[in-house]
């Protein structure tokens, strides 16, 4: 049987290295209630993330639900799937359900289309617990990643790894060096699926274990984009830099971003200058290599925007906070505008019977002064929500300050119809009952008349009748 599988963590109490996150589950699932917003795991690969997932609900004696990357994760599929599960209760007696999300930075291509949407939509309405996993905070939708609460997983120390290996041996019945413990704890970078896999691969068909048994090659190397910044501004040597940036899955167009985001900080303005300098020269080969299509270029961009950065800042002390580049901030809200205002276009020309291009050229300035003048009655009227308000007004708070009061307009008026509804409702049950009680007491009073009726009869006196009497008659004849 495969060791890191054998031995998972079976409990929460059993994951090592990251008690905060540990503690930070514990209380979310003790007080959990469906206010409770769902938690996102965040941290490397192979630290325990979805094996503490499991854990917690194997704790709790909740059912479990597991969509991962290898299931087809469709806004079809997630709707029938998990977001009925996170509306219904378990089947099996247990207290809770828990929905399991497992890479939701993964959510891409054709495959998943939809499907960060679905999971959303699922987040807002979710009556039981869901739990997302992802090695990459930033990967993962921000439309998703605003609903959660984050539990950071960070790597385990190579002590730790160690003793953990230490007891896998004496469980194994395996003698292993203190070279060799320290050789995979040190190479598989704090991931302990990897040193766990590490041991399980060096031990096969041995009982004894030394530093020249063990295969470092194992572990696939990976790293975010956080070591690399990180490492950039912290003025690592070349190699090291070089090492993270060929580990680094992201592009150098999108690395050139986050390392300029930092760049302003710069308190230094000799160094500050020098860093854009070098940032320049790498956009310039990035611009070259996509118009020449010729990728050997993106070395030499990407030896300028790391290690040029990092000699101008060596010794500087200088630890920004990392943050995902705010363009993209700024590029995903114009986005959203256009949509907003390419749907306010849409509803103003069917409205108007106007073409919808014209309404953008030449008549929405016309109807933006008319919504100023009766902001209400037009917001009502054209069916608008709060975005399209916004553009029309050109003032964020009084646009949902209007879409709001439509709200209880409209929540009003659909109360005195259901009142209405309900009171001609109860009017007509009146008097359905008291039709059916009339009919039942004339039900009841024929019986009783005829027996009233019969005792009357069987009272009166019996008269003899008289016979009629005899005319004479003469017969002349």
């Amino acid at each position: 049987m495969d060791w890191a599988e054998k031995y998972r963590p079976q409990h929460l109490s059993d994951i090592l290295g990251n008690a905060a996150a540990v503690k930070q589950m514990n209380e979310w699932a003790r007080n959990w209630t469906n206010e409770s917003r769902p938690l996102l795991l965040t941290g490397k690969p192979g630290i325990g993330k979805t094996s503490a997932a499991l854990a917690l609900a194997r704790d709790y004696n909740w059912e479990v639900l597991e969509l991962n990357a290898s299931d087809a994760r469709t806004k079809t599929i997630i709707e029938r799937v998990a977001g009925n599960s996170a509306q219904t209760a378990s089947l099996f007696g247990s207290d809770k359900k828990l929905i399991i999300i497992d890479e939701a930075d993964n959510l891409e291509g054709n495959a998943d289309r939809g499907g960060a949407r679905a999971i959303a939509d699922l987040l807002k309405d979710a009556k039981q617990p869901v739990i997302l996993i992802a090695n990459d905070a930033y990967g993962v939708s921000e439309s998703i990643r605003r609903l959660c609460d984050a539990v950071l997983f960070r790597a385990i120390t190579p002590q730790t790894l160690s003793k953990r290996m230490r007891e896998i041996c004496s469980i194994e019945k395996i003698n292993c060096g203190e070279d060799a413990l320290s050789a995979i704890s040190e190479s598989s970078a704090g991931d302990m699926r990897c040193a766990v896999n590490m041991l399980f691969g060096s031990a096969a068909g041995k009982e004894n274990i030394h530093a020249d048994d063990v295969n470092t090659s194992q572990k696939d190397e990976r790293a975010t984009i956080f070591d690399l910044v990180g490492g950039v501004y912290s003025a690592a040597p070349d190699a090291r830099l070089q090492k993270l940036s060929r580990e680094c899955e992201e592009k150098p167009d999108y690395i050139v971003q986050w390392i300029e985001e930092s760049l302003p900080l710069i308190t230094d303005r000799r160094r500050r200058t020098g860093s854009y300098r070098r940032i320049s020269r790498a956009d310039v080969y990035l611009g070259r290599t996509l118009f020449r299509q010729y990728y050997t270029l993106w070395r030499y961009a990407t030896s300028l925007m790391t290690s040029g950065v990092a000699a101008e800042n060596s010794g500087a002390g200088f630890r920004p906070r990392i943050m995902p580049p705010s363009r993209w901030k700024r590029m995903s809200t114009a986005k959203k505008q256009k949509v907003v205002r390419r749907a306010l276009c849409a509803s103003l020309a069917e409205t108007y019977n106007i073409p919808e291009d014209q309404i953008q050229s030449s008549y929405i300035d016309l109807l933006s002064h008319f919504a100023k003048a009766e902001p209400v009655d037009f917001c009502e009227r054209n069916n608008l929500d709060a975005d399209s308000m916004e553009i029309l007004l050109h003032d964020k708070v009084k646009a949902a300050s209007v879409f709001k009061e439509v709200a209880k307009a409209a929540k009003e008026r659909d109360i005195k119809v259901k009142k209405a509804a309900a009171a001609k409702k109860a009017e007509a049950r009146k008097k359905q009952d008291l039709e059916e009680a009339i009919a039942a007491a004339k039900k009841v009073e024929e019986p009783a008349a005829a027996v009233v009726a019969e005792d009357k009869v069987e009272a009166e006196p019996s008269v003899e009748k008289k016979p009629a009497h005899t005319q004479a008659t003469l017969d002349f004849f």
